[in-house]
């Protein structure tokens, strides 16, 4: 086995860790390169928290692929994420002098219900293709958590399309909601775009709780409203059509106040699902991650009264970063010894260089 090794750097075992991570979602993949010094490295981060650790350094921009890893009879594809992976992972080392991998980690959506063909097929594949001997998958949930809150305690609210809330006091995960736009995802984009829509066809027939300003738009948007079941319900992706119509509802928030409910329902729904996981004892950290943040004040304004009536032990401190940067931070504190987050069966495992030669 070569020494961890970037180019032509020092082999004398004092060299940057090289670690490859793995974004996977509805929109398609995110692969990034990155090195960790070690900590008895010269001038090596010092860890000033025994919960923290340095951040991995990118080697390079991310590369992506816009199209979303397919599943099948077992689950997410591994051959179809392989056959996307590999090219992009091979390209990257090759651009930045990586001889080999100190740890990847693959964060990808559905992995909880959704993992079993991951969790048989990726540890022999990788190690037989790039030489991985250390793999940690996650769900995205999980590396959601992780580029926000690092190796802390507390709790993260993942909002975009759909909606999540994961906490953990470091021994165990806890999750509430992220069921999916017909089931749960309360509070997450599709539930405010088809709350939005239901005011405006309450409008349309004349039933208490419609809203004229959202019928307007969603005439505007999707045209004559008896058209709408057949133009929403037959696709495939509805949950990104009805998560499409949220900025729409927070744009009219502050002068409708149908709108205005709907965003401070959406508001309860995620302090809700944060409440139920966040660590009772201590200060844990709480932060929110997401695109549907960007929705502003509509949004933020009462989601922010409802945490701090819910959840007044808890610290807000902002997101350090994105599910990417998540799966960095787990393949470097991987490779160096130092990942504290808890290993859990479905949503977070980690397969080890002796689990691979075992045939994993």
């Amino acid at each position: 086995m070569t020494p961890d090794g970037v180019g032509g750097g020092p082999r004398d075992g004092r060299s940057p860790t090289v670690v490859l991570a793995v974004d996977s979602g509805g929109s398609g993949l995110r692969v990034a390169l990155a090195a960790h010094p070690r900590p008895d490295a010269p001038g090596g981060p010092v860890r000033e928290e025994a919960e923290t650790s340095a951040a991995p350094v990118p080697l390079g921009a991310p590369l992506t692929s816009r199209e979303p890893v397919r599943t099948g009879p077992r689950g997410i594809s591994a051959r179809h994420l392989l056959d996307q992976l590999l090219p992009m992972a091979r390209r990257l080392m090759a651009e930045a002098g990586a001889e080999r991998l100190g740890a990847v980690a693959v964060g990808a959506a559905g992995l909880t219900t959704l993992g079993d063909e991951l969790r048989d097929e990726l540890p022999a594949a990788l190690e037989r293709e790039l030489g991985v001997r250390r793999l940690a998958l996650a769900a995205d949930a999980v590396t959601a958590y992780a580029g926000a809150l690092g190796a802390r305690s507390g709790a993260v609210i993942a909002a975009g399309t759909g909606m999540i809330a994961i906490g953990t006091d470091l021994t165990s995960w806890r999750r509430a909601d992220g069921w999916g736009h017909l089931l749960g995802d309360c509070g997450g984009g599709a539930w405010i775009g088809r709350a939005g829509l239901e005011a405006a066809l309450r409008a349309f027939d004349g039933r208490p709780g419609g809203s004229a300003a959202l019928l307007a738009r969603a005439r505007e948007v999707f045209g004559p409203m008896p058209e709408l079941p057949g133009l929403l319900y037959p696709r495939t992706d509805r949950a990104a059509v009805l998560a499409s119509f949220a900025p729409e509802v927070a744009d009219r928030a502050g002068s409708d106040p149908v709108a205005g409910d709907i965003l401070r329902s959406a508001a309860r729904q995620m302090a809700e699902s944060a409440a139920a996981v966040c660590p009772a004892g201590g200060e844990p950290r709480l932060a929110l991650t997401g695109g549907l943040f960007n929705l502003g004040a509509a949004l933020l304004g009462p989601l922010d009264e409802e945490l701090a009536g819910r959840l007044p032990h808890a610290l807000r401190v902002p997101a350090a970063g994105d599910p990417l940067d998540g799966a960095l931070r787990i393949a470097a504190d991987l490779a160096g010894g130092r990942l504290t987050l808890p290993p859990d069966g479905r949503m977070l495992s980690v397969v080890t260089e002796k689990a691979v030669q075992g045939g994993l």
